[in-house]
């Protein structure tokens, strides 16, 4: 398994990767991924060449929580589902998911990633990887149409030029019935500080969505979905297991929303 021929969009995938694993060490973790720490020493991947804060761990961690949330509220209200993992990178959410069997989970990501997937990551039979550049034509010419679908997404929006992005969203709710988008937002504080924040400096050179700030401009590009919330990391119950000095000012910013939408946060749509 051979990923030192990554890009640098494809290496991105190991900030997730690391932020899961640490959490997973952490005496209370939050998604408690069973496979984070595993897959990261079956790539032998250091994670002291990217360190990360606690902070960006707790975002990470809180992010794969509510994702993982709003897949299971969905295949709980349609157990015939299909699951749709963008931009899957190395994240086992359907070992922390646990749905039931009849529902169909599609992890897609670029060619190199998937086939970094194979190995150290459990299968299962009805997971189905898919080799596809999301920016590109007939990227959900393989999935299945006619079954409710829920699509997430960590951290892909900043890699999508726009037009791409818009692209996606249309396809997926032009493609299935009726269903569910949920992606953690991309701002414009968000571009401006990821040039800067240790352990995403890395990533600053290959972002290429220009980010947006009003969570309704989904809707005005694709009038087909409609706002379903937004899901403030600032707001979570796992605020508690932070420490004393960041907890007090994680709930300052609780009380504003456009404060809120500076941290991590997850949009969701229903179409």
């Amino acid at each position: 398994m051979d990923t030192t021929a990554f890009t640098a969009v494809e290496n991105s995938l190991y900030l997730t990767l690391d932020g899961r694993a640490l959490d997973s060490r952490a005496p209370r973790p939050v998604p408690g991924d069973p496979t984070a720490a595993g897959v990261a020493e079956a790539l032998g991947h250091d994670r002291g060449k990217a360190p990360l804060v606690k902070s960006q761990v707790f975002d990470i961690a809180v992010r794969s929580r509510i994702l993982d949330d709003v897949v299971r509220s969905f295949v709980a209200r349609h157990p015939d589902a299909v699951v749709l993992e963008l931009g899957a990178g190395l994240d086992g959410r359907i070992e922390r998911v646990q749905p039931p069997s009849t529902v169909d989970w599609y992890d897609l990501d670029l060619p190199a990633v998937v086939s970094a997937r194979e190995r150290p990551l459990p299968a299962h039979p009805n997971v189905h990887p898919i080799a596809a550049d999301l920016t590109e034509p007939g990227r959900l010419d393989r999935l299945p149409e006619g079954r409710p679908a829920v699509a997430v997404a960590a951290g892909l929006v900043a890699f999508l030029p726009q037009e791409a992005f818009v692209a996606l969203l249309s396809g997926l709710a032009h493609h299935f019935p009726a269903g569910e988008i949920a992606f953690n937002s991309y701002t414009r504080f968000h571009l401006w500080a990821i040039k800067d924040h240790r352990g995403t400096g890395s990533i600053a050179g290959v972002v290429a969505n220009p980010a947006f700030d009003d969570p309704r401009d989904p809707q005005r590009w694709v009038p087909q979905l409609q706002p379903a919330g937004e899901l403030f990391a600032t707001r979570a119950p796992e605020v508690t297991l932070q420490p004393l000095a960041m907890r007090w000012f994680t709930r300052l910013a609780a009380r504003s929303a456009a404060l809120s939408r500076r941290g991590t946060c997850v949009l969701r749509y229903r179409f």
